[in-house]
This record gives structure tokens, C-alpha cells and sequence, in this order.
């Protein structure tokens, strides 16, 4: 299987069974209620060795919310933080080999707030 569509699957189950209080969409949602969060297909390249295929590249986690305050927003990205990286090294005919954060950033658009956490990983087939 694609190593980006396996880590993206795996990615949106998890963040589903933690965030409680948003919404997980692996594409911009047509119709979906403030706060959600979109998990975006990984950027990757070529990470392999002699005998194993690799993968290294980015995967960004966007969150969405409205309000006055990006309050609510901090807390839903700090538990999306947690759960991305304590997710499982394991994965349909891949290994994450490692899974690293690199950096966070909230902003303000329009009536509502944008984050967007972003993390290193690195995987090998097998």
C-alpha cells in the first residue's frame, strides 16, 4: 500500500478516537461545523535502504475553530499533539521508524482561528 494514504488512515483513526470534541476529515470538509481538524496527505520522499523501501517526509495537522478566543483551539491541538505521537509504530506493510513534532502555529482568519502542527516522519516497509 502507499506509504502516505497508510499514515494519513492511521493518523485520522487516531485523532478520531481522541479528539472528543472536533470533528477528523482527511480532505477540507464541504459542510462541517467549527472546530474540526483536516490531517493532510503526508509530503514524502525517498527514505529507503539497501534491503528495505523508506519514506522520510512531513504531515501537517490542520485544526479549525471560531470564537473570540483561540483558547479552545490550544487544547484541542495540544491533544492532537499527545495522540500523534503516541500513535502506533505499526502499520499496514509499514514501520514508523520515527515520528517527531517540528512546529505549531495558531493564527486568526476571518471570524475564527487556524492551527496547524506539523511532524517529521520517517518509515520503512515491512
Amino acid at each position: 500500500m502507499i506509504a502516505g494514504t497508510v499514515l494519513q488512515a492511521m493518523l485520522v483513526a487516531r485523532l478520531r478516537s481522541v479528539l472528543t470534541t472536533a470533528s477528523v476529515f482527511d480532505a477540507p470538509p464541504v459542510r462541517s461545523s467549527r472546530p474540526y481538524v483536516v490531517v493532510d496527505m503526508p509530503v514524502l520522499t525517498d527514505w529507503g535502504t539497501k534491503d528495505a523501501a523508506g519514506r522520510e517526509g512531513r504531515v501537517v495537522v490542520q485544526l479549525f475553530d471560531g470564537g473570540e478566543v483561540p483558547a479552545r483551539l490550544r487544547d484541542i491541538a495540544a491533544a492532537a499533539e499527545v495522540a500523534v505521537l503516541s500513535a502506533p509504530a505499526g502499520l499496514a506493510g509499514w514501520r514508523v521508524a520515527s515520528l517527531s513534532f517540528v512546529r505549531s502555529r495558531v493564527v486568526r482568519e476571518g471570524d475564527g482561528w487556524v492551527g496547524a502542527l506539523e511532524f517529521r516522519v520517517r518509515m520503512l516497509a515491512g
